[in-house]
């Protein structure tokens, strides 16, 4: 702990602009995919506008950026802001003191009235002390459908995740992948994820995941889940790109019959120009049990000695969460905004669906709200060996489950 306080002292190395009350500021996130992109420059568009300039420091992939994100904090070469989940990612970072405490910015701009679910605030908050700007509510509980692949396939479209699963064969006949699934770990447990919070009662996954229950983890109900997994894996067994995004292109021309992912997959869509309920169709909850997880995007403030670039750093915590930028950040993102007051009768089918669970509180915290990174981790790892490897079976990765369940904290 003393060496990182120390690193951080000696940490002054960053320029700020030439003009006199404007800095330069480096923000580090991984949004790069074509939707993502045009929603950060949501955000650098206007800060711009404050005077000040954001440096768009962008590194693709959630997992490799944060750890460039925490070697730069801790080896002393801090940015001035940084994405990180909801959650506990930043929990070692604010008890080292590295990470701004914005509770007086949260205070000046209402936060606490206006953030809805007022969890979202909850998950930024440490000792009673704010210290990242929550920016919008992503839920994993989406299934995105290609009407063209199942026109292609002579098979109506489905409304739930048994329909979508019994129409695999008949996919697959027309030559179609029946699942779109990118190679990585976070993708493939987070598919677990999503079949564990809609397949079951919300119970089941505040057990496992809130509560660390390992006799709901090995019992039969979260079997059914690990079943359905397996099901899963080999309708994206043809499925060979990595990222997300690309996954979800094959849903967008046709090619996949759908694809399990978060709402972030809204913004590929539209970039694409694809209509929902016309080109494609979104079941929340797999269309099985509609709801959403709270999790989402929050900015961190390293602490930092030059004072325009703190002032700077201010002038962005405070912007993120203002009317205009919300709805202009969340319609380009297909997230939900993280105010109850604001105006989005512009948004999309799909959207209108997610704010309307919200409304009616259809939620649950996200994985990441309640596991530690480590605990992600092993279960990415877990689920990257299990798509990997069919002759693992879904017994022997639910025993697997239960032990890193049982080692949470």
């Amino acid at each position: 702990m003393k060496t990182i306080r120390s690193l951080l002292v000696a940490s002054t190395a960053v320029c700020s602009a030439g003009a006199a009350g404007a800095a330069e500021l480096e923000v580090m996130h991984w949004w790069t995919s074509g939707g993502e992109a045009a929603a950060v420059a949501e955000f650098a568009k206007s800060f711009d506008a404050t005077g000040n300039t954001w440096v768009d420091a962008a590194i693709a992939g959630g997992e490799n950026a944060r750890a460039v994100m925490v070697s730069r904090i801790t080896g002393g070469d801090p940015m001035g802001a940084f994405q990180f989940n909801h959650g506990r990612q930043a929990e070692e970072l604010i008890e080292a003191g590295l990470l701004r405490d914005i509770t007086d910015i949260a205070e000046a701009e209402g936060w606490l009235d206006l953030v809805n679910p007022s969890t979202l605030l909850d998950a930024c908050t440490v000792d009673g002390r704010v210290y990242c700007a929550p920016v919008n509510i992503h839920s994993w509980q989406w299934l995105w459908v290609s009407h063209q692949a199942f026109a292609d396939a002579g098979v109506d479209v489905p409304t739930n995740w048994a329909e979508f699963s019994a129409a695999s064969g008949a996919l697959e006949g027309a030559g179609k992948i029946p699942l779109a699934m990118g190679q990585q770990g976070w993708q493939q447990s987070g598919a677990f994820n999503v079949m564990m919070a809609s397949l079951l009662p919300s119970e089941v996954f505040l057990s496992v995941y809130g509560d660390k229950d390992t006799e709901v983890a090995g019992g039969d109900a979260v079997a059914t889940v690990f079943d359905a997994a397996a099901q899963a894996r080999d309708m994206a067994a043809k499925s060979t790109v990595q990222n997300w995004n690309d996954a979800t292109n094959l849903v967008i021309a046709g090619q996949a019959g759908g694809q399990i992912m978060g709402d972030w997959a809204q913004g590929e869509f539209a970039v694409a120009e694809a209509v929902a309920g016309e080109d494609y169709s979104c079941l929340p909850g797999l269309g099985t049990n509609p709801r959403l997880s709270t999790g989402g995007d929050a900015f961190y403030f390293p602490v930092l000695e030059d004072d325009s670039l703190a002032a700077a750093q201010g002038e962005l915590a405070a912007l993120l969460l203002k009317p205009e930028v919300q709805v202009n950040f969340n319609l380009a993102k297909g997230s939900l905004p993280v105010r109850g007051d604001i105006d989005l009768s512009a948004a999309n089918d799909c959207m209108q669906k997610g704010l309307a669970l919200l409304a009616d509180g259809a939620l649950l915290p996200d994985v990441n709200m309640l596991a530690t990174p480590d605990t992600v981790n092993q279960i990415n790892t877990l689920f990257t060996e299990f798509f990997a490897d069919k002759s693992i079976s879904a017994a022997d990765a639910q025993a697997q489950f239960v032990d890193i369940i049982a080692d949470a904290e």
